[in-house]
């Protein structure tokens, strides 16, 4: 009889994520996806454009209160993203 090397579907798809080089984007992409979901239905309302360049997430916030508030609050957001994510994808948050 012969031996298989059974692994979980899960490795597996890790490793062809890897190797293939998206396991980065997909991450990105469902960090910026989960924006509405982590910060609330009322910053969602005021939210324009999300997306990440050079590890930092981009935000345009429509209403300039809230975006002072949430500038204040930058730290605190950034992991919560993370956390959501569960992987560090962002290591700051900008407002415009």
């Amino acid at each position: 009889m012969f031996r298989r090397d059974v692994k979980k579907i899960d490795t597996l798809l890790v490793q062809f994520l890897r190797s293939t080089g998206l396991e980065t984007p997909l991450l990105q992409r469902r960090l910026v996806d989960a924006w509405p979901e982590v910060m609330g239905k009322n910053v969602a309302r005021h939210t324009g454009q999300v997306f990440i360049s050079n590890q930092e997430l981009w935000v345009k916030i429509n209403n300039s209160a809230l975006r002072a508030e949430l500038s204040m609050m930058r730290s605190d957001i950034v992991e919560r993203l993370n956390n959501h994510v569960g992987v560090r994808i962002v290591v700051d948050v900008r407002f415009f």
